[in-house]
This record gives C-alpha cells, sequence and structure tokens, in this order.
C-alpha cells in the first residue's frame, strides 16, 4: 500500500496518468476499467476506477446514511466503484479550485480529499466545480504495478479533466485508448508487439 502524505503528491514514476486495462485484461475486477493513478512511488501504488459505479447507492443516500444534510447539488452525482480494496472506504477525486487541509494535490488540476467536510460542502453546493465519489480503491504493492505494465496488461495515458470527471462512462474507455492514437485491433497482449 501506499503512504501518501499531506501536500503534492511525489509526482514521479506515472502518479496523475490513466492506467487502461489491456483488451485481454483477465482479471474480471479490472475489464475495460480505466484508473486515475492517485500515487505510484516505489512503495507501490494507488488509483481509483473513473468508469464503474456502486450499484443502485446514490450520493443522496450516502449521505443519508452518513448523518449529512444534502441539497440539490448533491442528486446528480454518481458514486464510482473506485477498487476492490477498502470498498466502504470513500474518496473524492475533485478540480483543485476546492483544497482544504486533508487534500492531496495530485497534479495541477486533480485533488484527492477523503473527509466527510468535502462531502457536507458538496451537499451544500460550496464543493469542487468537478468531483467525483468513489468507494474503495486499486492498489499495488512495491514494483507490482511496474510488473503488469512490463507483462502489457495497462496502458498509460496523460489524464484530463473531461475523461476523469465526464458521467458519459460507457465509452469512457475506448476515448482513453483514443488518446494514443490507437486502433483498439492493433492491440496485443504479447509483450514487444503491436
Amino acid at each position: 500500500m501506499v503512504t501518501m502524505k499531506r501536500g503534492l503528491l511525489h509526482q514521479g514514476f506515472m502518479t496523475g496518468q490513466l492506467l487502461v486495462a489491456m483488451p485481454q485484461m483477465r482479471d474480471a475486477r479490472f475489464t475495460r476499467t480505466v484508473i486515475y493513478l492517485c500515487a505510484h512511488t516505489d512503495d507501490g501504488a494507488m488509483g481509483l476506477i473513473v468508469n464503474r459505479l456502486v450499484g443502485a447507492l446514490t450520493f443522496p443516500d450516502l449521505l443519508s446514511q452518513l448523518g449529512i444534510d444534502g441539497g440539490n447539488e448533491s442528486e446528480h452525482i454518481r458514486i464510482r466503484s473506485g477498487g476492490p480494496v477498502e470498498t466502504g472506504r470513500g474518496f473524492v477525486l475533485h478540480s483543485t479550485d476546492y483544497v482544504d487541509d486533508a487534500t492531496l494535490q495530485v497534479g495541477g488540476e486533480i485533488g484527492l480529499t477523503a473527509t466527510l467536510d468535502i462531502l457536507k460542502d458538496i451537499a451544500e453546493g460550496h464543493g469542487p466545480r468537478r468531483a467525483l465519489l468513489a468507494l474503495g480503491y486499486a492498489g499495488w504493492g512495491p514494483g507490482q504495478l511496474d510488473a503488469e505494465m512490463q507483462a502489457n496488461a495497462w496502458l498509460n495515458v496523460p489524464a484530463d479533466e473531461e475523461i476523469v470527471f465526464d458521467d458519459n462512462l460507457d465509452n469512457k474507455w475506448e476515448r482513453s485508448i483514443g488518446k494514443l492514437g490507437v486502433n483498439l485491433t492493433t492491440l496485443s497482449g504479447e509483450i514487444g508487439h503491436a
């Protein structure tokens, strides 16, 4: 598990990029996923799946469970399934127009906050301009993601706000791969082949 410190995350490796599952991904938990990589260091990696929803749970339902009064601002927020690790834990990935003491600035334009305060602020209409709430996360131990990259399980793609935050989940995977200018039919799972 990656240890994250307050402030700006270590900007080495692939932090702040998208991981896109290759078409031949065998792990059903990650088939056709797009993951925003919040941290990638020598200690491991942590990211949030941005193109899968959590069943029928709505943001107003979640606020009610947490005892937070929700306003009209919260009705449009769809909760993502951030990954298979700690699925009861919530994370808000958001634009950096909102920053508090608990916000980890992943890159110049995207922050990560995992407190109730941000949920209250969103419910009251004082939250970030763009945000997504994810339950759970995807995590890799030291060297694990690097090995999966070398085995052609993932592509890394530069992130942009539109792909990260928009609600068009149906083609987010295709759009992410498209950023590379690659035709899906030419992708191969064999190392060293296109």
